[in-house]
């Protein structure tokens, strides 16, 4: 079956169009654009009309490749930004006007979920796969998803740190200073116990990093001059390396982080935030590394999809 999964999250709008065949997928588009529909909704309340102008844009070349290529499932599915705005009926519309299907607008827990099928999918038949139980961690750019589970979630949860609201909220600073981390990392704490009174991440054997927050801090400490999915997914990063690359990258200016060569340019202002989560995650847990997934909500859309 041919299936078309789109993930709208904060930062960025993702577009995969995939064969499914007895539980292996195959890409046939995916692609990413960032449009920061998030942009300002922590301050405001309410998408602005230039977010919804650049989502609204995507959405319309997604809408052509879904054309040229023909699936027999669509699901847009938009997550954190969206869930509280006040004009996301302006979204909604838009987005249906443009693609014929209407957002789904789905809950915390159910991201959890898509994050955790479409990250370990791959993972249990693998001769070299992490040791379960797994906690699957999804930092996007409203929110971060901590899901445990070994072939299905145990348990999930949604939490409201992310890289461009914690960059938004804290890290305005050009580079931020000390006590604007100070200030994100009580946060993003905080949202870590919180996530670890519901998800019980002691049990976890095996830390699995999804979203592109976390596949930069690994193309940075693979040390990679260009961004290379092959060589990121499956990686393993030790929280040594996770916590050398986020205050390289906290201590940085915007022109110097922009130079870098994984590094794409709708995640130059926020890379910080992202990678501070990741680090925090790692000190608080204990656990010494991180294995880096390429598969995320996308891929647990789509495998829904041909179910």
């Amino acid at each position: 079956m041919r299936v078309a999964a789109i993930d709208c999250g904060t930062n960025s709008i993702r577009l995969l169009i995939a064969d499914i065949d007895n539980n292996t997928l195959t890409d046939v588009v995916r692609m990413m654009i960032v449009v920061r529909l998030g942009e300002g909704v922590d301050r405001t309340g309410e998408f602005s009309q230039a977010a919804l102008e650049r989502t609204f844009a995507a959405a319309e070349i997604y809408a052509d490749l879904i054309a040229e290529h023909k699936p027999e499932r669509i699901r847009f599915v938009a997550t954190s930004a969206s869930r509280d705005v006040s004009n996301r009926d302006v979204f909604v519309d838009g987005i249906l006007a443009r693609l014929g299907v209407a957002p789904d607008v789905i809950s915390g827990d159910e991201e959890a979920q898509l994050s955790f099928s479409g990250a370990t999918a791959d993972l249990v038949n693998d001769a070299h796969a992490p040791e379960s139980p797994y906690l699957v961690v999804d930092i996007g750019g409203g929110s971060t998803e901590f899901v445990l589970g070994v072939t299905s979630p145990l348990s999930a949860i949604s939490t409201n740190v992310g890289c461009v609201r914690m960059t938004e909220r804290h890290l305005v600073s050009d580079p931020p200073t000390d006590e604007q981390i100070a200030l994100a990392t009580r946060d993003i704490d905080d949202a870590i116990r919180t996530a670890g009174e519901v998800v019980a991440m002691d049990q976890a054997k095996s830390l699995i990093g999804l979203a592109g927050s976390v596949t930069t801090v690994a193309a940075l400490a693979l040390g990679l001059e260009h961004y290379d999915s092959d060589v990121i997914h499956g990686s393993r990063i030790s929280a040594s390396d996770v916590h050398r690359v986020t205050q390289m990258l906290l201590g940085m200016t915007r022109a110097q982080r922009a130079v870098l060569g994984p590094m794409h340019e709708g995640r130059v202002d926020v890379i910080g935030g992202g990678a501070l989560v990741l680090d925090r995650i790692m000190l608080l847990t204990g656990i010494t590394e991180v294995v880096i997934s390429e598969r995320d909500i996308l891929d647990g859309i789509a495998r829904a999809l041909a179910t």
